[in-house]
């Protein structure tokens, strides 16, 4: 017998109810994802540890193996006519769209990027050198994301950016990505992805040079190589797969909480919460889905999905919704609570992006809105960010002591130094009193 949506309603005054948030907290987490998942982390530590050995010839022999294709080292790089050539061959619609979207990123990126602010004497901020951006790809493109990990880096002031993306559209990138990537002045793109992608960037490798960082989405497998690799290189966070947490009252619209509910879970794996302190609202939207399902293409996989990942909670006010949420620390968090949304709002501590208000969906993230939909997954938004400019950037201390300050301050310094032992650090004070 087919399961029914309806087991997806769950109230926190059940009997049941900590077991089952209990199983879906661990569903969610990433550290019950590392318990759990021992062996994608022994195969990644091999992937990374071979190419740090082999280079080339080991990033050629998984991405012939994993991506299906007969690529030598000439074939990474994607050259410069291809993607001029991708560039001429965007429909022009898409590519004022495009160009909207990154418009919008430049501008908010520009807006909060600390190297730009009036700042203190004692700090100076400068762009990595080099930074390495993961797209993922299969049959269909995503821009987006080449336009949100890209974008940042450019406003920070990177020189040199280098995208990777798997070989799966032909045996080469999708052209939508190759051409935005011309747009963007990219000009390194490598057919190389998953773990091996990872690790030449971080390593680097014959003919993939060293990054100073890796962003950007993938699987587990990537995730887990970004984590492999952190020390040898820096990282944004580990961001996928996809989750929503929605806080919603008596006010909001069942049929559009259930389409981003659907929205999120389309993109199996990917999970979605509604948290509300309204059944009525939550036995409308459980309805609303099941309409909406079966006019999806995906529905098979979107419905597996929900089951496995997703859940409508009752809570007995929103002040028990606004916990939960802060709990579990969403990738994308929206508030659907009319008039009350900002109150809501000004509640939330743990989030990697905050959507307010019935007309801001998680879409209007992902595509145009500014802020980069590139952001932390499985309740790791309680201590990582969304991308941002500033990812790109490094700071170092500026210090500057004049010969009264020194005098001032040496007996002060002379004093801890050796109190630690380190007379060789006092007299380097005292040999210039």
């Amino acid at each position: 017998m087919a399961q029914s949506l309806n087991d997806l309603l769950l109230s926190t005054v059940s009997t049941d109810f900590a077991v089952r948030i209990a199983n879906l907290r661990k569903e969610w987490s990433f550290a019950e994802f590392l318990k759990s998942h021992g062996h994608i982390a022994d195969t990644v530590r091999a992937i990374v540890a071979d190419v740090a050995s082999r280079g080339d010839d080991a990033v050629v022999e998984y991405t012939n193996k994993f991506d299906n294709v007969d690529f030598t080292a000439k074939d990474f790089l994607v050259p410069q006519s291809q993607l001029k050539d991708a560039f001429v061959n965007l429909d022009a619609s898409l590519l004022t769209s495009l160009r909207k979207s990154i418009e919008n990123v430049q501008l908010y990126q520009s807006e909060i990027c600390i190297a730009s602010k009036p700042t203190y004497s004692g700090i100076k901020y400068n762009p990595v050198k080099r930074a390495g951006i993961c797209v993922p790809g299969a049959s269909a493109p995503l821009p987006s994301t080449a336009i949100m990990t890209i974008v940042p880096a450019v406003v920070a002031g990177v020189k040199e950016i280098v995208v990777v993306s798997p070989p799966r559209h032909h045996h080469t990138i999708n052209p939508v990505i190759l051409g935005l990537c011309y747009e963007l002045g990219i000009e390194e793109v490598y057919r190389v992805s998953g773990a091996q992608a990872v690790a030449a960037l971080a390593w680097g490798t014959e003919t993939i040079k060293k990054v100073d960082i890796i962003v950007g989405p993938g699987n587990n497998y990537v995730q887990m190589a970004k984590k492999e690799v952190f020390g040898l290189v820096k990282i944004d966070s580990f961001a996928g797969p996809s989750d929503v947490i929605i806080i919603a009252n008596d006010q909001a619209k069942p049929s559009w909480v259930a389409a981003d509910m659907l929205s999120q879970a389309e993109h199996a794996p990917g999970a979605a919460l509604l948290l509300t302190d309204s059944a009525k609202i939550a036995e409308a939207v459980i309805a609303e889905l099941e309409i909406q399902l079966k006019k999806l293409s995906r529905a098979d996989e979107t419905r597996k999905c929900l089951f496995a990942h997703s859940a409508v909670i009752i809570t007995k006010d929103l002040d028990e919704s606004i916990a939960f949420a802060n709990d579990f620390a969403a990738e994308h968090l929206e508030i659907q609570c009319g008039h009350d949304s900002d109150d809501v709002e000004k509640k939330i501590i743990n989030a990697g992006a905050i959507f307010v208000g019935p007309y801001s969906p998680v879409a209007v993230g992902d595509y145009i809105a500014g802020p980069s939909h590139t952001l932390p997954t499985r309740c790791t938004s309680k201590f990582f960010s969304a991308l941002t400019c500033n990812d790109f950037l490094k700071s170092s201390s500026l210090i500057r002591y004049s010969k009264d300050d020194l005098h001032k301050d040496a007996d002060d310094i002379v004093r801890i130094a050796n109190t630690e032992g380190l007379t060789a650090h006092a007299e380097s004070i005292n040999k210039r009193l």
